[in-house]
């Protein structure tokens, strides 16, 4: 065995409780993940996060900020002002989902061209 032998978990079936098949289906989807490294940075009103992310709906992130404020990763302050003007930030348990999804970044961002090669090199006839 190699010295960077990593233990791996045993993959869970999907009947049994299982802690990181819940995570990863509570930030899993396409805009969990950015809504929470947008709002790492500051407090977001919610046109500004619209505008932050491209391509993410209204309605979509609607959805998403209510799961995630539901999951308590997200807090939703309203204020009573005209127009309407509401708050979105991380919690202290939102918070330290940054490092996973930082380190996960640093990852991607190192292996992003390998990534790209292997997909080539399998999709190349031959």
């Amino acid at each position: 065995m190699s010295a960077t032998h990593i233990d791996v978990p045993m993959p869970v079936p999907a009947d049994h409780d299982c802690p990181t098949r819940e995570i990863l289906d509570l930030i899993g989807d396409k805009w969990s993940v950015l809504v929470v490294v947008l709002l790492g940075k500051r407090t977001f009103r919610f046109g500004e996060l619209h505008r932050g992310i491209e391509g993410i709906s209204q309605r979509m992130l609607t959805l998403t900020l209510r799961a995630l404020v539901r999951d308590g990763l997200v807090t939703r302050t309203p204020y009573a002002t005209v127009p309407p003007r509401v708050d979105y930030s991380l919690t202290e348990l939102g918070r330290t989902l940054l490092v996973p999804l930082s380190a996960l970044d640093a990852w991607a961002n190192a292996h992003r061209d390998d990534i790209r090669a292997a997909r080539e090199r399998h999709d190349s006839p031959g």
